[in-house]
């Protein structure tokens, strides 16, 4: 019963850690958008299973790495608003973490939507 309140509560801090991300950050909200177009049409393309679980697995790795980033940014700033080399280098990481998701993204997308026409044709 204990482990189950705990689940339960976490569950809930889980749920307002998207509303808070959601709410205050527009990166989060565009990938969203994204997400909400992308993950549709993975299910949608006449690909292999394993295709459709690389081109979702690819979206929500976007999301993913913006909530780490954001929880980086907020105990970044919580600390200190002065500015500091290692807090730019933090905040920096971060964005370069989900740079390199969406780069994946559009790879993992680009590879299987390639092989998709050119084996249609």
């Amino acid at each position: 019963m204990k482990a189950l309140l705990h689940l339960w509560k976490a569950y809930g801090f889980s749920i307002q850690g998207l509303r808070d991300t959601f709410k205050n950050e527009l990166a989060f909200r565009i990938e969203l958008t994204v997400a909400i177009v992308l993950i549709p049409t993975a299910l949608l393309l006449p690909v292999s299973l394993i295709s459709r679980v690389l081109l979702i697995s690819s979206v929500l790795l976007v999301l993913i790495v913006e909530l780490l980033n954001t929880g980086i940014e907020a105990v970044v700033n919580r600390i200190s608003t002065e500015q500091h080399p290692l807090s730019g280098r933090a905040k920096d990481a971060g964005s370069a973490a989900v740079f390199v998701s969406a780069v994946n993204l559009a790879c993992v997308w680009c590879i299987v939507l390639i092989d998709l026409i050119y084996n249609y044709y």
